[in-house]
C-alpha cells in the first residue's frame, strides 16, 4: 500500500462522517451520501495520480466528493454551475434557519454548509469551490450578514 493510499484510509476512517453529514445535504438522504462518500473515495484511490500536492488531500477528496454527488465525473474545481442545491436533510428542527438558508445564494450556501457541517478550513473551502482563501472570508461574512439579517426579520435571533 503506497502513501497516498494509507492517508486516504486514514482520511476515511477520521472524516466519513463529517463527509456523510454534508453531502446529506446535497442527495437529500444519509443513504444515498453513504454510497456517495464510498463512490468518492474509490474515485480517489483508483484516480490517486490526479492528486498534485498542491493543497489538502481532504480538499481534493471534497472536491471528488461533492462532484459524485452531483453526477459529473471530473475532481477539478466546481464551476459555479455546478454547486449543488444543499438543503437541510430534516428541516423540521429550525424551520426558519433553513428558509434562511435556502435565501442564500449558492455560494454562500456552499461555503456555509462546508465550513459548519464539514468543518473545513477557509483555506480548504477555497480550494473545493476554485477560489481565493480571502474570497472565502469574504462569502462566508456575507452569508453571515444575510442569515443573521433574516432570522432576525422573523424574530429568530434576540
Amino acid at each position: 500500500m503506497g502513501r497516498l493510499d494509507s492517508d486516504l484510509e486514514d482520511l476515511f476512517r477520521r472524516r466519513h462522517g463529517a463527509f456523510q453529514v454534508m453531502l446529506a445535504s446535497v442527495t437529500g438522504s444519509v443513504d444515498s451520501a453513504r454510497d456517495v462518500v464510498q463512490e468518492a473515495f474509490v474515485r480517489a484511490l483508483r484516480y490517486q495520480d490526479g492528486f498534485s500536492g498542491e493543497g489538502s488531500l481532504e480538499g481534493w477528496v471534497w472536491r471528488i466528493a461533492l462532484r459524485a454527488a452531483v453526477g459529473s465525473q471530473g475532481s477539478g474545481e466546481l464551476s459555479l454551475e455546478e454547486v449543488p442545491e444543499i438543503a437541510f436533510v430534516d428541516e423540521r428542527t429550525d424551520q426558519a434557519l433553513a428558509a434562511a438558508v435556502r435565501e442564500l445564494s449558492p455560494q454562500r450556501r456552499m461555503a456555509i454548509f462546508l465550513r459548519y457541517f464539514a468543518d473545513l478550513s477557509y483555506a480548504e473551502i477555497g480550494e473545493v469551490l476554485g477560489i481565493a482563501e480571502g474570497t472565502v472570508a469574504a462569502t462566508l461574512s456575507k452569508a453571515h450578514e444575510q442569515l443573521s439579517a433574516q432570522l432576525t426579520k422573523h424574530e429568530v435571533v434576540a
